[in-house]
């Protein structure tokens, strides 16, 4: 076994936010931006979300984590206080800002038709150079992004060696996440996104092995329909082709 990894990680999206509603909801009424009053670090959970991170909660009884680690979004924060709730755990949290969600800078708050329709240039150059590279004006590209989480990942292994670690962060992170743990290329991640979206609270999982953290699930979302919670999906970004 890898003895200077955590024992296990299990990386979770945060449940439905609010903003994940108003987002469907602007691009169901062709609008060209989301109708949000507040930072999105700022935006909380719906209440179909609690009820995902209850029902995350009732399944790290069996598997209960020794640490937790959060974005610092309130979505985040909130999903895994209720987690731990709804377990009755107390253990220590690590809020980490480099477990925030991508910044979509000049792009941040836009439907797809609105980036189309305000920014045709930047959604050419995304077309051309791909989701994985294209920087949006003030923004992040997933590589930015993948920055963080090597280093996250690095600390994760120097500070929770033995562990059971519980990480809840965001799509992008969940994905970034194996592909720095599984040594992925541009084109092996972007074949998972290529799937679907990461659904709200589910659960990808990593148990340590002769060679480091090996995948045991992804995307794992039986806890929510043992508990008769809705599996949703909605993605954090502007929706664009995949």
């Amino acid at each position: 076994m890898a003895a200077d990894w955590p024992r296990g990680l299990m990386v979770v999206r945060h449940g439905e936010s609010a903003g994940n509603v108003a987002r469907d909801r602007a691009e169901a009424e062709g609008l060209e931006r989301i109708d949000l009053s507040s930072r999105d670090v700022d935006v909380p959970l719906s209440e179909r979300g609690r009820g995902q991170a209850e029902a995350l909660g009732k399944a790290l009884v069996s598997q209960p984590p020794d640490v937790v680690w959060v974005s610092p979004y309130l979505r985040a924060q909130q999903t895994a206080a209720l987690a731990l709730d709804a377990a009755g755990l107390s253990v220590p949290v690590v809020i980490d800002e480099r477990l925030r969600e991508r910044e979509f800078g000049a792009l941040d708050g836009l439907t797809r038709k609105g980036i189309e329709a305000q920014w045709p240039q930047e959604a050419e150059r995304r077309q051309a150079i791909g989701k994985f590279y294209h920087r949006p004006p003030g923004g992040e590209s997933w590589t930015d992004a993948l920055l963080r989480v090597r280093s996250v990942m690095g600390d994760l292994r120097s500070d929770c060696s033995g562990q059971e670690v519980l990480v809840v962060a965001h799509q992008v992170v969940v994905l970034l996440c194996r592909y720095v743990l599984e040594g992925m290329t541009e084109q092996d991640v972007l074949a998972v996104d290529r799937e679907g979206d990461v659904a709200n609270c589910s659960i990808t999982s990593f148990a340590a092995g002769p060679r480091g953290m090996e995948l045991v699930a992804y995307n794992d979302v039986a806890h929510l329909e043992q508990q008769d919670e809705a599996v949703t999906a909605e993605p954090d970004v502007p929706h664009a082709p995949r």
